[in-house]
């Protein structure tokens, strides 16, 4: 019975919660935060390439690009000009809904990008049938697409209600519209690719 004592004082006296209890006066300073300053950033010697001065492991790093890509979107969409149809033309004239984030992720630093996002661009128009010329709205819907996914895109094209044009006449407006994914895939491809140099 007297050996199971001393063990357990052993034990006890051996233990984590022990020691920190009994520290005595020449043990060291606990660690306090240190702000850095431009000068410790420069003369770090092993600083990473990638992510912030913290995070030297290159472990999980998450930071928000979406104002930037919001923005961004918005700017190349715009851009995108009127095209020539047989019967008519039409020009993107603004971007209605431009939904979505984009992020930048550093993993064991390496950098990675990604980007979500749902777009809905005005479209006016003009077009001409039967030596009548009319002019047309609508709206090009790009549903939910993300990085790498732009061969795959689609686009839905709706008219404002116009009761004067018969449908046949409308599905060769939609037709014409479609047209417009083309040059709206490049505007996108050059999204990703400044987006992969964020």
């Amino acid at each position: 019975m007297e050996r199971e004592g001393e063990e357990e004082k052993k034990k006890e006296g051996s233990s984590y919660r022990y020691w920190v209890r009994e520290a005595t006066p020449d043990a060291a300073p606990p660690p306090l935060p240190q702000k850095l300053t431009n000068n410790d950033v420069v003369a770090a010697p092993n600083a990473p390439s990638l992510g912030s001065l913290w995070n030297k492991a290159g472990t999980w790093e998450e930071k928000s690009l979406t104002k930037w890509a919001t923005d961004r979107l918005k700017e190349l969409l715009g851009s995108v000009g009127s095209l020539q149809f047989s019967s008519g033309k039409a020009e993107i004239i603004g971007v209605n809904r431009c939904v979505g984030d984009a992020f930048l992720v550093t993993v064991r630093n390496k950098k990675r990008v990604g980007y979500t996002y749902e777009l809905a661009l005005k479209v006016e128009g003009e077009w001409s049938f039967e030596e009548n010329t009319k002019k047309v709205k609508g709206t090009l819907d790009i549903a939910e697409f993300s990085l790498g996914e732009l061969d795959d895109l689609e686009v839905d094209v709706k008219l404002s209600d116009d009761k004067e044009l018969s449908q046949q006449l409308k599905q060769r407006i939609r037709m014409d519209m479609k047209q417009f994914l083309e040059p709206i895939r490049l505007k996108l491809g050059q999204f990703e690719q400044e987006l992969k140099y964020r």
